[in-house]
């Protein structure tokens, strides 16, 4: 039973599913577990909330926190926009949550092979360069990691840290795409463009 906040049930309904996401991706058999809803509501009030954007889905069909609750993701889509258009490559945004790093924010390249990922998308931090910048490895001074097959074969990727006021790491900027086009070294390709953009979504933001 959803103890009542506001008075009114089905808001608090609505908002345990969002404190519930806010752990990380959960199922709907996760969501009823969590909220204490009954199925039928669980997916009700999450499927209405995805028609919002404020909740997404993983590409395991998972439901996650939409990007209308990461305002990051707007705030530095210009960036995004000039690092996909400036390098002609699949661009990204991602921020870490609970063990994870999910894509808030992913635009396409225009080329007909591409690197595709799924707004909402969970994804490791062990594994490819966006993850090892959240995760916390250094960039040194060149300011951005490379990866080369890490995380899907044939696929290489450059990211760089945007930071707040403080200079902690928030989110990855991350370009990415085939490796004839990004080589096995994108990073001495790409890598001062991701740091420009990165730039660009800080300023955006502090």
């Amino acid at each position: 039973m959803i103890a009542s906040v506001s008075g009114i049930g089905v808001l608090d309904k609505t908002f345990a599913i969002v404190d519930a996401l806010e752990a990380g991706p959960r199922s709907l058999t996760d969501l009823v577990a969590a909220t204490g809803l009954s199925r039928a509501t669980a997916h009700r009030l999450a499927v209405a909330l995805q028609a919002h954007g404020m909740v997404g889905r993983d590409d395991r069909g998972r439901f996650v926190l939409g990007a209308r609750l990461l305002p990051l993701a707007d705030l530095a889509r210009p960036a995004i926009e000039w690092l996909r258009d400036e390098t002609g490559e699949s661009a990204q945004l991602y921020v870490a949550q609970r063990g994870v790093r999910v894509c808030v924010l992913s635009l396409e390249s225009p080329h007909g092979l591409r690197t595709i990922v799924p707004l909402g998308a969970v994804l490791p931090l062990d594994r490819g360069s966006a993850g090892r910048v959240l995760s916390g490895e250094a960039v040194g001074r060149r300011g951005w990691i490379e990866s080369v097959e890490e995380r899907e074969p044939g696929v290489a990727s450059v990211s760089a840290p945007v930071r707040d006021a403080s200079g902690a790491v928030i989110a990855a900027v991350s370009v990415s795409g085939p490796i004839p086009r990004m080589s096995r070294a994108p990073g001495r390709r790409y890598g001062a463009t991701v740091v420009e953009a990165a730039r660009r979504a800080r300023s955006r933001n502090t």
